[in-house]
């Protein structure tokens, strides 16, 4: 369905809609209901009812078909917030640096950063993972000159446990907290998880907790840790907040975002939340009087939207624009079109899982590099670039020769794809294991200390 489907009389509607010229009408036109019930696949959302009008219907068309059209012209990318979607070959990381206008990371900011931590650099930023900045020079210019700053991440909890996936940030975040010893402030957005997701207002508190618990495990500070809910902590963030809303109108967060009329107003509304960490003044029980430290955001690049808006609002408010470090998708276990994603229990790996349940879903899903015969696979080896095992190996793995020997016998053929799993598996067992039995001994005062506003100590 096309633009140019829609009849000089149904364009007409639409224009009028555009001036608020609205007559309530069901809709009776099926192949009409099938578009707007399916603009959720491309990211649009729209919650139809009977009292939705005729010409509100023909304009989100309009819109999610100008949203299709562009992502053709794009090969079929689309990252943002809320939808990861690529060809065979995966996301085109190369493409999103241009598109989002963002910096590689170079080997000449990795001696720096282990120049200024002395320290060998994480395994996420030797291996390419961590690959893009913004201002992230800058802000090591002002750390050698002595000026201090505090990283941020987050995490929205739509489900009870963690996956890798979500893993990933978090490990790499505690690389850089302790390498360059500065607090952290982890942002747990219940509010928007709410928003966006068919569960109650208590599911998402609860979670909330669940997922602290799986964040704690990892290792943090509590003296140099601060982690809190949206819907506790909004009302400390408030005067940051309604700055930044008062900064962005609906038209330019209509563009970044996507937003369409049926956009529930709290939707509209949350990007000015997520953005109000960035902003020291937000956490006055941490930093005093001193309203302006710099901030360092370690994050997947598709949460990027939110901080571009950030970076524009903060020098009209007198903030420094906040840093970014981005990192590349965990891909989903059938393959690199897509990232892991908790809503589909087959395509992720939960830390929750059990050893059986992980060796049956890397058996069974996770997508294979290899050749349909052994005989084959002997004489050409594997494609370790689309090779799924191989790929959760680059991230888990800390052992470079180890490796580096791996590749090397898959890639020729003198590996199997059965024996690269067995590898995976082991790895990802032995992982969730630990973490299992570390979470077990995180208690609900543990929680109640990390989710408390208090000074921290760095």
């Amino acid at each position: 369905m096309s633009i140019q489907n829609f009849s000089e009389k149904e364009l007409e509607v639409i224009r009028k809609l555009k001036e608020k010229n609205t007559i309530y009408v069901e809709l009776d036109n099926e192949e009409l209901k099938f578009v707007v019930q399916n603009l959720g696949i491309i990211g649009i959302s729209l919650n139809l009812k009977k009292t939705t009008t005729q010409a509100e219907a023909l304009w989100l068309a309009c819109e999610a078909e100008e949203y299709r059209r562009s992502n053709e012209q794009s090969n079929q990318q689309i990252v943002n917030p809320w939808v990861v979607q690529a060809d065979e070959k995966g996301v085109d990381y190369e493409k999103l640096i241009r598109d989002f206008g963002s910096e590689r990371i170079s080997n000449d900011l990795l001696l720096r950063i282990e120049k200024l931590t002395n320290s060998r650099c994480h395994t996420f930023l030797r291996r390419g993972y961590f690959f893009s900045h913004r201002s992230f020079i800058e802000l090591l210019d002002a750390f050698e000159k002595n000026e201090p700053f505090y990283l941020y991440t987050g995490r929205g909890p739509s489900s009870e446990s963690l996956h890798f996936g979500h893993l990933v940030p978090f490990i790499f975040t505690k690389y850089l907290q302790d390498a360059f010893n500065v607090p952290l402030v982890i942002q747990m957005t219940d509010d928007e998880k709410f928003l966006w997701k068919d569960i109650t207002l208590a599911d998402a508190r609860q979670y909330t907790r669940e997922n602290a618990r799986d964040i704690i495990a990892l290792g943090f500070d509590v003296n140099k840790t601060f982690i809190f809910s949206d819907t506790d902590y909004f009302g400390h963030m408030y005067p940051n907040i309604v700055q930044i809303q008062k900064s962005v109108n609906f038209s330019q967060a209509r563009n970044i975002f996507g937003f369409t009329t049926a956009s529930n107003i709290g939707k509209i509304s949350f990007p000015a939340v997520q953005a109000a960490p960035s902003f020291s003044s937000s956490f006055p029980h941490i930093f005093g009087s001193n309203s302006n430290i710099r901030c360092l955001i370690p994050c997947a690049i598709d949460q990027d939207p939110y901080f571009r808006m950030t970076r524009d609002v903060a020098p009209r408010l007198g903030y420094h624009k906040p840093a970014l470090i981005h990192s590349k998708f965990f891909p989903a276990l059938q393959g690199h079109q897509t990232k892991m994603s908790a809503s589909s229990s087959n395509s992720a790996i939960f830390l929750t899982d059990s050893p059986a349940e992980i060796k049956k879903k890397i058996d069974k899903y996770a997508f294979s590099g290899g050749r349909t015969s052994v005989e084959e696979h002997r004489r050409l080896g594997a494609n370790t670039d689309i090779d799924i095992a191989y790929q959760y190996l680059t991230f888990f793995m800390e052992d470079d020769e180890r490796l580096e020997q791996i590749k090397q016998d898959y890639s020729s053929g003198k590996m199997l794809t059965s024996e690269i799993k067995k590898i995976l598996t082991s790895v990802l067992t032995d992982f969730v294991i630990r973490h299992q039995t570390i979470r077990a001994a995180v208690t609900e005062e543990m929680v109640d200390a990390f989710l408390t506003p208090r000074r921290l100590f760095f």
